[in-house]
This record gives structure tokens, sequence and C-alpha cells, in this order.
């Protein structure tokens, strides 16, 4: 009875390190393509805002001007981030809460 008390449990710590091993390697392989989105995704947008900026500012006759109204937009968004910083937080950590606990 004991002999089999113990096989169980050697299983069950197998199977607890297989699981463990299974999350992680799905978190790592989740986490470097999210980093690599990330940086083709700025590279992308930089150089879609100097295109636009450039743009603008022909537009306009003036380069700096473009320049200067995507430097507002952007500005916008930066108070609209900062104004909605707690519902971000909130939304992020229950996203992170929700896919460990799948």
């Amino acid at each position: 009875m004991i002999d089999i008390v113990k096989d169980y449990a050697s299983k069950r710590i197998d199977l607890l390190k297989l699981q463990a091993a299974e999350k992680s390697s799905l978190g790592a392989g989740t986490a470097t393509f999210i980093i690599l989105a990330a940086i083709a995704a700025l590279f992308f947008i930089f150089l879609l805002n100097i295109g636009l900026g450039l743009w603008i500012g022909s537009l306009l006759g003036n380069y700096a001007y473009g320049v200067l109204i995507m430097a507002g937009f952007y500005l916008l968004i930066l108070i609209v981030v900062v104004l909605a910083r707690k519902s971000i937080t909130n939304n992020v950590a229950n996203r992170i809460i929700k896919s460990i606990n799948d």
C-alpha cells in the first residue's frame, strides 16, 4: 500500500513538472512573439510618423509645421492614456490573471 502511495506521489510530481514546463515554454514563446511584433510595429509607426509629418508639412509649405502637428497629436494621445491609466492598468492585470489561470 505504501509503495502505491509513493508511486502515485512520484507520478503526480512528474505531471506537475511537465505542466509547469509546458506553461513556461508557452509563455516564453508568446513573450518572444510579442517582443518581435512590438519591435516591428514600433519601426512601422516611427517611419509612418516621419512620412506623415513630412507630407503634412509639404501640404502646409513648412515641414516644421507637419512635425509639430504630429507631435501635438501624440501629446493628445499621451494625455488620454494618462487620464485612463487606472482603467488600463486594471484591464491588463485582469487579462494576465485570466491567461495564467487558463
